[in-house]
């Protein structure tokens, strides 16, 4: 199935913008500084975009915060009748390093809370482009970690990150996930690819 939905994952609001939890955001707002269509328009429980790509794409973000993103996916399933296999999920993710891209066709949400609702209510056959965020550091708190700015010498690697992986998106919809996984999942292939597995993953 071609992508009829990109979905960013992220919480609402200025005071989370910068915050490695919202990479999602800053990815679909990326896209649509390049691609959109208009303006954002504020729906019941989405910020929406259309987006100058393919016939009827739209990128969303939700204006629920992280943990409920389920029930803003299901407004978009139903307002748009689309298939979870139709929707490409952005997601930062901690397991990561700073930078590097995942792009999955399905799979398990981890610990990823803002994954583990979406997961409840579609279960796990969407796909998904993971961004990681880990820095070189690593707090004893991680949900006050992921829900902090960047450090400033993590700031400019963040901005490559938002703009590649907007460009994985782009590739995605133009040449199907397939083929976007062989460039953006080995792009980086010189690293040891140290993941922890899909049920591995820490809270976050």
């Amino acid at each position: 199935m071609s992508i009829r939905l990109v979905l960013g994952l992220g919480n609402p609001g200025a005071r989370y913008a910068e915050t490695r939890h919202n990479i999602g955001f800053r990815v679909v707002d990326e896209l649509g500084g390049r691609c959109g269509l208009g303006d954002w328009r504020r729906e019941p429980l989405v910020d929406l975009l259309e987006l100058d790509l393919g016939v009827g794409l739209r990128a969303a973000k939700p204006l629920t915060y992280m943990n409920r993103s389920g029930s803003a996916l299901a407004w978009l399933i139903e307002r748009f009748a689309v298939d979870p296999a139709e929707i490409l999920v952005v997601v930062d993710d901690l397991d990561l390093p700073l930078g590097r891209l995942r792009l999955r066709s399905r799979g398990g949400p981890g610990t990823h809370n803002g994954l583990r609702d979406l997961c409840r209510v579609v279960g796990n056959d969407y796909p998904r482009l993971r961004v990681g965020v880990r820095g070189d550091g690593e707090p004893d708190d991680l949900a006050d970690w992921v829900t902090s700015p960047f450090e400033v010498g993590e700031r400019e690697m963040a901005m490559r990150a938002v703009h590649r992986a907007a460009d994985a998106v782009e590739a995605v919809v133009s040449d199907g996930l397939a083929a976007a996984m062989n460039v953006f999942n080995r792009a980086d292939a010189d690293d040891t690819d140290d993941e922890a597995p899909e049920d591995e993953r820490r809270e976050s």
